[in-house]
């Protein structure tokens, strides 16, 4: 995930970072590798703090793409820590700052949702992008204990909305194991719980 995310920062950083005179060339990747630690950070800090519900909103685009991308609690706070970083390492004004934020993050985060919506693109999915930020194990867990899939569960909700068809058929999935599935139920129903807001 990180190499593909850092393929999408360098996309969208050519106005922002390389041609920004207020960012000198040699901190260009710097600058760059800054706003991909502040996007893996806040992602993996909702993760672990169980707001699975929240990430996969976000990831399937389900609330909104673009510039309403940082209305998004999720985004603000990764834009927050990414411009306190780019002022602390680079010496950059709070305005100037907050400016390569707001013309790098919602590219970089809009073209992660269209490559993770899209079932026809394997180059990021639903299930890598939860498998990184939970450390893969807890997604492991689940998807042997009951058949978990996050890319079901993704583009069921790329459409605006997680219907009770979405619902039946991701839960037909996961029931798919019969009665034995009870062993592990802590791990899936923890992730499930998380997903649907508790």
């Amino acid at each position: 995930m990180l190499e593909q995310l850092m393929g999408l920062i360098q996309d969208h950083s050519q106005d922002a970072i390389v041609n920004n005179p207020a960012i000198p060339n040699q901190h260009n990747n710097d600058a760059m590798q800054t706003i991909l630690s502040s996007v893996t950070g806040g992602l993996q800090n909702q993760a672990q703090q169980g707001n699975l519900s929240g990430l996969m909103g976000l990831l399937s685009g389900s609330n909104g793409t673009g510039s309403s991308l940082m209305n998004n609690p999720i985004v603000a706070g990764i834009a927050q820590n990414a411009i306190g970083s780019l002022m602390q390492k680079f010496g950059l004004s709070n305005n100037a700052a907050a400016n390569v934020i707001a013309q790098v993050l919602p590219g970089v985060l809009t073209s992660m949702i269209s490559k993770t919506s899209n079932p026809n693109d394997n180059s990021m999915d639903f299930g890598s992008i939860m498998g990184s930020l939970l450390g893969g194990q807890q997604t492991q867990q689940a998807q042997q204990q009951g058949g978990f899939d996050f890319n079901q569960i993704g583009y069921a909700m790329a459409d605006g909305k997680l219907d009770m068809n979405d619902v039946m058929r991701i839960g037909g999935s996961l029931m798919g194991g019969g009665g034995s599935n009870n062993s592990g139920g802590g791990g899936l129903g923890g992730l499930l719980g998380g997903l649907f807001g508790k």
